[in-house]
């Protein structure tokens, strides 16, 4: 708005109808003040009180840490771990024969060489696969090709080699590298399609894995279906929902986490939750200005592709007191409003033909143009005789000098 004043100046001061000039003039002084005044409708979770900053939020790998390897592969949740995550999440799907393997999407197009191994069978359920089916699939390749988060370049070249030959990790590996690590665990269940051998034991099955190979209180348990039922049959287990509900509700359940996107929830309602110790995990956030804004609002964990970057972030890029924050809006509307003064003032100077100094000589100039002065003796005067026919006849009465230095 201050580089705008200079040419809407100049115009306002060239206008000839009152008219324009307050229409002009009302609409860009409307806008000016509407934006001094958007700071105090603002709001940001971390303009707080000094001291009232909590930790920072766990960080759980979404899928492991897909920016270094291939997701959902067992690589992946060892680079997770070595990055610091606090817990790792994945995706569970029982194969066709019983075995709780590790895959995000109903296909296994997207993250394995199926359409190769297994052409005519491409578009098929993931569950609808042996396990010893599954342990002839690629689940590596496809992230050096692909390359999804264009960070290839940065991995070694025994990284690069190690990605190429992942395979597809069943949930019992995946168990055992949270269990040695001492990780938690949050994964989501899907349902196998009807007619899978399975499709109404999934959920036991699942849960006999999950206790034979890992301390069943380090498992925030996230899957809906029987959760009365699986509540009753191992109560270590972490019981996490997400959905959003009534604390009653939340209680009665024995829930103790949720599991949410993170633009459904804000601060009030993270602190509403915690303090009936009701622990939020906010999905999924990978850039650091919005782990800044999760941690300013009081997340107790944040599931994550960008565990080595966010893992390195000491305190929060934003964080300011309301006087601050109120000192730094102020002073910038002090300041734009000088310059725009200033700038008005400068083009109604000039319109206005003011006087000003040159050196020791004072000149005077109407407006931004130069006028013409004219000297009587420089006047070229022709009389035209009305005795003469022809009306080009006449006499030059006054001639100027040639040259008047």
């Amino acid at each position: 708005m201050a580089v705008l004043s200079w040419p809407i100046a100049l115009h306002f001061f060239r206008m000839n109808k009152k008219v324009h000039q307050v229409t002009v003039l009302g609409l860009y002084l409307s806008v000016l003040f509407s934006l001094y005044l958007v700071p105090l409708g603002m709001y940001s979770p971390c303009i707080k009180e000094a001291g009232t900053l909590g930790p920072p939020p766990a960080l759980i790998g979404h899928r492991g840490a897909p920016m270094l390897a291939p997701e959902n592969t067992l690589m992946s949740f060892e680079k997770a771990v070595e990055a610091g995550g606090e817990g790792l999440e994945t995706d569970v799907t029982i194969s066709y024969d019983g075995v709780p393997f590790l895959m995000h999407d109903s296909t296994l197009r997207r993250t394995t060489n199926v359409a190769e191994v297994f052409p005519n069978r491409t578009y098929l359920d993931a569950s609808m696969f042996t396990w010893a089916e599954l342990q002839q699939l690629n689940a590596g390749s496809w992230f050096l090709s692909r390359d999804p988060f264009g960070s290839v370049w940065s991995l070694s070249e025994a990284d690069c080699s190690q990605a190429h030959n992942q395979s597809v990790p069943s949930l019992a590996q995946f168990l055992q590298v949270a269990a040695r690590s001492g990780r938690l665990v949050l994964f989501d269940l899907r349902r196998p399609p009807y007619g899978h051998p399975y499709s109404r034991l999934y959920i036991n099955i699942t849960l006999q894995v999950v206790q034979a190979h890992i301390n069943t209180s380090q498992v925030l348990w996230l899957p809906s279906e029987d959760r009365e039922l699986v509540q009753a049959v191992d109560p270590d287990l972490q019981q996490t929902s997400g959905e959003k509900a009534s604390i009653q509700e939340l209680t009665d359940g024995h829930i103790t986490r949720l599991n949410l996107h993170y633009s459904t929830m804000s601060q009030q309602q993270i602190s509403k939750y915690q303090s009936e110790n009701i622990s939020t995990n906010l999905y999924v956030i990978s850039q650091p200005w919005l782990f800044s804004l999760a941690w300013c609002a009081g997340a107790q964990s944040v599931t994550t592709n960008s565990i080595h970057i966010l893992s390195t972030i000491k305190k929060p890029l934003f964080l300011m007191t309301p006087e601050e924050y109120s000192l730094m809006w102020i002073l910038t509307d002090a300041v734009s409003a000088f310059l725009i003064i200033a700038v008005f003032i400068f083009h109604w100077w000039r319109e206005r033909g003011l006087p000003f100094w040159s050196g020791s000589r004072q000149t005077q100039e109407n407006g931004p143009y130069s006028k013409f002065r004219t000297d009587s003796s420089e006047v070229i005067c022709v009389r035209w005789s009305p005795l003469h026919s022809d009306p080009l006849a006449g006499a030059l009465t006054s001639l100027p000098p040639v040259f008047n230095p």
